[in-house]
């Protein structure tokens, strides 16, 4: 995998460290996550919260936990203590939840999620609607936006997906004209990351690339 982002990042001639890699770990057992540590790999995503606080117990401190998956805004609070990064903040109001517990302790980092594709069962911000989110959220107190964040439609042909990247890519531009330290896109999967390498991300989000097929739940 790692020559694969190396490939894609020199085809473009960005450098492979600009990207990192957060090892989505749904499934996966605190012992394989022990032996991912050993091998390097420092970044994991978790989907759910419940899920994820017994891992992050099990590992202790060193790891960095990402939370990848819908967050409610019920599981905020439990959410604003565990992660270091939350990447699917897909609406004003969950943003809002966060910064009050943000303004409790230590500032929120988070991402916007916007669902670049449309697709009615995706969670996320309209494009239209990112500009004055950006605005709204520029200087709140409590949380601190990162970037940005999409998930692409699922495809056999990750090519077809690149019109999805570029376009976050653009949306990533209006929101650092509000927030210009929000300089990070999360984007690209086990199957599409690397054209996303290529449209400029600086996160991607790989589980089964890493860990092989999880079992059916």
């Amino acid at each position: 995998m790692y020559a694969r982002i190396r490939a894609a990042a020199g085809r473009v001639g960005r450098s492979p460290d600009a990207v990192g890699i957060v090892a989505v770990t749904k499934g996966v057992d605190a012992a394989r996550l022990r032996a991912a540590r050993a091998l390097g790999l420092a970044d994991f995503g978790e989907n759910r919260i419940q899920e994820a606080l017994p891992k992050i117990a099990a590992l202790g401190a060193g790891p960095r936990w990402h939370m990848v998956g819908h967050l409610q805004r019920n599981k905020a609070k439990a959410a604003a203590g565990a992660f270091a990064l939350i990447h699917s903040v897909d609406s004003l109001r969950l943003a809002d939840a966060l910064a009050t517990w943000g303004q409790a302790g230590r500032e929120i980092p988070i991402l916007l999620q916007i669902d670049v594709a449309g697709e009615p069962q995706k969670h996320g911000f309209a494009p239209r609607d990112v500009a004055a989110a950006a605005r709204r959220l520029a200087g709140m107190r409590g949380i601190r936006v990162d970037g940005v964040m999409t998930i692409a439609p699922q495809t056999d042909d990750p090519e077809t997906v690149r019109p999805v990247f570029q376009e976050l890519r653009r949306l990533g531009q209006a929101v650092r004209a509000e927030i210009p330290e929000a300089r990070h896109l999360s984007m690209g999967m086990s199957d599409d990351f690397e054209v996303a390498i290529e449209e400029g991300a600086t996160l991607i989000r790989v589980g089964r690339a890493l860990f092989g097929e999880r079992p059916a739940r």
